[in-house]
C-alpha cells in the first residue's frame, strides 16, 4: 500500500485495498484461525478477577462502581467483618 507522503495526503479507493502480506496467505491464515480455542484463558481469568452482576433493580440504585464500593465498605463497616 502506498503511504502518503505527508500526513494530510488523502489516500485512494485503490490504496485501500490493500493486499495480504505474502508471509501470511490464505491456507495458512484460514487454518490459524480454525484452530485456535475459544475461552482458552476463560478459567485463568476468572480467578483473577471477582464480577458480579447486579439485578436491574439494585443496579439502579447505583449509578456508579464507586457507589456499589462505598455502600458495600459501610455494610461491612456496621456488620464488624473486616475487608480483605
Amino acid at each position: 500500500m502506498k503511504m502518503p507522503e505527508n500526513q494530510y495526503e488523502q489516500t485512494t479507493q485503490s490504496d485501500e485495498q490493500d493486499e495480504m502480506r505474502a508471509e501470511y496467505g490464505e491456507a495458512e491464515l484460514t487454518a490459524l484461525l480454525q484452530s485456535g480455542v475459544r475461552g482458552k484463558y476463560t478459567a485463568r481469568y476468572r480467578q483473577e478477577t471477582n464480577l458480579v452482576k447486579l439485578a436491574p433493580d439494585v443496579a439502579a440504585a447505583f449509578p456508579t462502581e464507586q457507589a456499589v464500593n462505598d455502600a458495600l465498605r459501610k455494610l461491612l463497616a456496621a456488620s464488624g467483618v473486616a475487608a480483605s
